[in-house]
């Protein structure tokens, strides 16, 4: 649960940063957001949620 807050606060951030840059316009990060709600309820969200948790598990083993 704490990496998914973690990711989703992240790509807020990245968001956030675009849309003030104007490389990301507001409709487009709303777009965004849609398609992940929905991507949520699919079958595909379970292999999704795996993905994200095995890119973090690489992540947090890495030693500088």
């Amino acid at each position: 649960m704490i990496v998914s807050i973690s990711v989703v606060l992240l790509l807020l951030i990245i968001a956030v940063i675009f849309v003030r840059n104007g490389a990301l316009k507001l409709s487009h990060a709303l777009l965004c957001v849609l398609l992940g709600f929905c991507l949520a309820g699919t079958s595909m969200a379970p292999t999704l949620h795996e993905g994200l948790a095995a890119a973090a598990h690489i992540v947090g083993g890495l030693r500088p």
